[in-house]
């Protein structure tokens, strides 16, 4: 019984191999077997071919088709070559090679699309963050939004994106969140330090941790003094700042009066502190009588008039 077992299974698998003579060419199976279309042919499948003869049909652009190494086998038989699968591979991958769109182009596109929507910026975040959409080798454009629905309540959305022109849609979700530009510090500043552009940057941040008086020009930033020590990486207020001190209290400046074409010039004590365009009050030491003048820069106040108070 054993013999006439093995006798059928000689023949049917001589039967099933096509009889070729002894020029049938050896062929060797590719490493990463790949179709550049939607036919997989034997030059996709062995080195060294340029045969176009179909052998199936690839899977979806980016998608891979698992393959019987037997059928390959035959098929190879049968257009002349001799593949002896030395390897004993049970299933043969083909891969179909795609036009990749990546996460960060998709992210861009629904972001680009909720700012021209509502005219306010969005950090969307992807359900699935190694997202990557295909297209095929041949097709041309850009990924289309087929459409796009979002609950701002939740910060959702659903979005349909077809990956090329005219492609089959692909679902698409995740978060989408309200966010602001604002200028933030790059190092901590201590009180009393000024602020230089190069300590300055801009951060993205969601909406609701910014606050409805927080500083959105970098300008404001520049050349103020911090009020108190204040943190990188955080939105600023006007309450932190202020504009630097020209006048130290306690120092001696040149007074200046001016009545009309008359201008005249003392020395005088600062009694307080005073940042340049700021009102203080300081001693004239002739006369020992204090006045109210507006600092003008380091080392000097002017005042219009003699406007003495004791």
């Amino acid at each position: 019984m054993l013999r006439c077992t093995l006798a059928a299974l000689l023949i049917s698998t001589a039967c099933a191999m096509p009889a070729l003579g002894s020029d049938a060419q050896t062929v060797i199976l590719r490493e990463h077997p790949a179709s550049d279309d939607h036919i997989i042919t034997l030059g996709d499948l062995f080195e060294g071919l340029d045969d176009e003869t179909q052998v199936a049909r690839a899977g979806a652009p980016g998608q891979s088709v698992s393959l019987d190494p037997d059928y390959l086998r035959r098929e190879a038989w049968r257009a002349g070559y001799d593949w002896a699968n030395a390897g004993d591979l049970q299933r043969v991958s083909v891969l179909r090679e795609s036009r990749s769109v990546p996460a960060s182009t998709i992210t861009q596109m629904l972001e680009e699309a909720l700012y021209f929507d509502t005219g306010r910026s969005h950090q969307i975040s992807l359900s699935n963050r190694q997202l990557t959409l295909h297209a095929p080798l041949d097709s041309e454009g850009t990924p289309e939004l087929v459409s796009f629905e979002t609950d701002a309540a939740a910060g959702l959305f659903r979005a349909q994106i077809a990956p090329y022109p005219g492609g089959e849609p692909v679902l698409v979700t995740g978060r989408a969140q309200s966010v602001v530009d604002v200028p933030v510090l790059i190092r901590p500043v201590a009180r009393g330090e000024v602020i230089t552009a190069s300590d300055v940057e801009w951060l993205r941040l969601p909406a609701d941790r910014v606050r409805n008086d927080a500083i959105l020009d970098a300008d404001t930033l520049v050349g103020q003094e911090a009020r108190r020590g204040l943190r990188p990486g955080e939105a600023l207020r006007a309450y932190d700042l202020s504009a630097p001190v020209t006048i130290e209290r306690g120092e001696t400046v040149d007074l200046i009066y001016q009545v009309g074409t008359l201008t005249l010039t003392a020395r005088a004590r600062a009694m307080e502190s005073a940042a340049e365009g700021e009102m203080a009050r300081f001693v004239n030491l002739q006369s020992n009588r204090t006045v109210e003048a507006r600092a003008h820069g380091p080392g000097l106040a002017r005042v219009g008039g003699y406007g003495a108070a004791s």
